[in-house]
């Protein structure tokens, strides 16, 4: 055993320092001692230091199980633990150094202008090893970029994984650690890259004992909707979250984190701390992105060494006024859709400042037109926007199929970096529902009582029930009835991934060669149901759009250029744009 002194770094969580001997590290700043716990043994006495560390140096190897005994009836995991033997409830595991054999350790990534995003739930796909099994398709269809849900260790077997409690620990549902490298390494081997949605805004409600030992980890003066806001201003929980950035894209070899609701932070100074911390910890020369959910629609945050992008949330929701007619919450700031879509696809965001209805008149965003479109994720579908709907809908069973294939050339060939949420390339109308598998039945029904209150603003009804009728979280069919058949996502031959494998191709060899550079010239409505936009690509050409989601035609100047994609196909260039369809022409000035 050796003490470690006070003057030695401290870092959360447990580490081998040597062949034999590993270090012990908690900050437990509300608790005078706390016990060190191997493989079920008696607790032995960790060295309190300043500032709430407790610190211990053992005799250990890899694979040894461990616990933090804070009180004479509670033993904790470890908060930074790497590996749980089992549960969120259950022992940490020591880690060893990385011994997976990497075949592309040469790997750098992709420029971030080339990225087009495919969101996937590792539960809902077959684990680790089932999207592994996805990646030829996924290539074959133009994805470049595959986004894991979160995978923080979660209570149960199945989770969106935004209930995580351990954020080091990849849950072992999905599969192993080595199973996880493997999926990145063989996506790296295909040119695809690996992005990780990471939470760091909030702890999920089973398993998280960090204020029965640590409570200055919250703000006792700020909340959010899942309780109280984490205290970034602490030295210490600035570091939790940013070397658990790190490690992900150092150990794992991810190569980029989506984080998310970073409103729900609330600290400027340490998102741009992070980003900086982050960037300055990866090789020089690997192609590292950072992107922001970010209700706040804060351009301060983007570009200059910051963050790459930001989800592109009034996007979507202007396109799923114009494509569903829906009115009912947030959508209700989003009356006069084509107008503020238009403003979307010149200026990233249509809130800038502008006072929001639905937020009581408060005032929301600041200016983005100054940024490029990269900055911005588009999406016509993703977890948020479908599972955060009371019965998971896809647009496949909410729009008219002809209104949504114009989005999707839209959202597939602007400029703007596209997002696709798992199983839209086939068309799938399997719902993707919010579950749960809480082993608590008062917090079960707790969860199940808030889902149903949460949809107050939509009007959520179902055949014969209204709102008693929204599927039950914690019901284990709840997670069974979203898992779509796959099968339909890998035949070329279905109409719809014929689509996206066209207007995919149609991104990458026509339209990518000037993302880089691209600027708005200027965007503008149609009537009420129908955008027309143009950018100045950074090879000098002219792309412009035209999309009627609308059932009657528009006037619209299309002007001269090479149509490159219509749907449906051939549609001409005509001084108006037929019900229901999209162009997209180059023009060479």
């Amino acid at each position: 055993m050796r003490f470690v002194t006070a003057t030695e770094t401290h870092r959360h969580g447990a580490r081998m320092i040597d062949a034999g001997t590993a270090r012990f590290t908690l900050w437990a700043p509300g608790r005078d001692s706390v016990g060190l716990e191997l493989d079920g043994g008696p607790p032995v006495p960790m060295v309190a230091h300043a500032g709430g560390w407790f610190v211990l140096e053992l005799p250990a190897r890899p694979g040894t199980r461990y616990r933090f005994r804070i009180a004479p009836d509670l033993a904790v995991s470890d908060p930074a633990s790497r590996l749980q033997d089992g549960d969120v409830h259950d022992a940490s595991v020591l880690v060893g150094p990385d011994t997976f054999k990497w075949r592309f350790h040469t790997w750098r990534g992709r420029p971030w202008h080339e990225t087009v995003l495919y969101e996937v739930h590792p539960g809902i796909c077959g684990g680790y090893a089932g999207i592994q099994a996805m990646l030829p398709d996924l290539v074959r269809l133009g994805v470049t970029a595959v986004e894991l849900m979160p995978i923080a260790d979660f209570p149960g077997n199945h989770n969106w994984g935004y209930d995580g409690v351990l954020p080091y620990a990849p849950d072992v549902a999905y599969g192993s650690p080595d199973a996880l490298k493997s999926l990145i390494d063989s996506a790296h081997g295909a040119g695809v890259m690996m992005f990780l949605d990471v939470v760091y805004n909030h702890f999920g409600p089973d398993g998280n004992y960090l204020p029965s030992y640590a409570p200055d980890f919250f703000r006792g003066d700020v909340d959010t909707p899942w309780g109280s806001a984490i205290d970034t201003r602490r030295p210490e929980v600035r570091r939790f979250f940013i070397d658990n950035a790190i490690y992900w894209l150092n150990e794992f070899h991810f190569d980029g984190l989506r984080f998310d609701a970073v409103h729900a932070i609330n600290d400027r100074a340490f998102l741009r701390g992070m980003a900086r911390e982050i960037r300055a910890a990866v090789a020089p020369d690997r192609y590292i992105h950072l992107v922001l959910e970010n209700d706040k629609n804060d351009g301060t945050l983007l570009g200059d060494g910051l963050y790459d992008a930001q989800w592109a949330d009034d996007t979507h929701h202007c396109l799923h006024v114009l494509l569903t007619g829906e009115q009912g919450g947030y959508y209700s700031d989003y009356p006069d859709a084509a107008v503020k879509l238009a403003r979307c696809l010149a200026e990233g965001v249509a809130y800038q400042g502008e006072a929001s209805a639905y937020r009581k008149g408060r005032a929301r965003g600041t200016p983005t037109r100054h940024l490029p479109p990269t900055a911005f994720v588009t999406f016509l579908q993703n977890h948020d926007q479908v599972g955060n709907r009371a019965f998971g809908e896809r647009l496949t069973t909410l729009a008219d199929p002809a209104a949504l294939r114009a989005a999707i050339l839209l959202v597939l060939l602007s400029p703007q970096i596209p997002l696709l949420f798992m199983g839209e390339e086939c068309g799938t109308t399997t719902p993707f529902l919010y579950f749960t598998d809480h082993l608590s039945s008062d917090l079960a029904e707790a969860v199940k009582h808030g889902r149903r209150l949460e949809f107050a603003d939509f009007n959520a009804t179902a055949p014969g029930g209204g709102q008693q009728m929204i599927p039950d979280p914690n019901d284990p069919a709840t997670f069974h009835a979203s898992i779509f058949d796959a099968s339909g996502c890998t035949q070329d031959g279905t109409a719809w991934r014929v689509l996206y494998r066209r207007l995919l191709a149609v991104r990458h060899n026509r339209i990518g060669p000037g993302i880089v550079g691209a600027y708005s010239t200027g965007a503008n409505a149609l009537g009420t149901t129908g955008i027309r936009a143009a950018w100045r690509l950074g090879t000098g050409e002219m792309l412009t759009i035209a999309a009627n989601f609308g059932d009657s035609p528009l006037a619209c100047v299309h002007g001269r250029g090479e149509v490159i994609a219509a749907v449906p196909e051939g549609c001409p260039l005509t001084g108006t744009i037929p019900p229901f369809s999209a162009t997209a022409w180059l023009a060479v000035p």
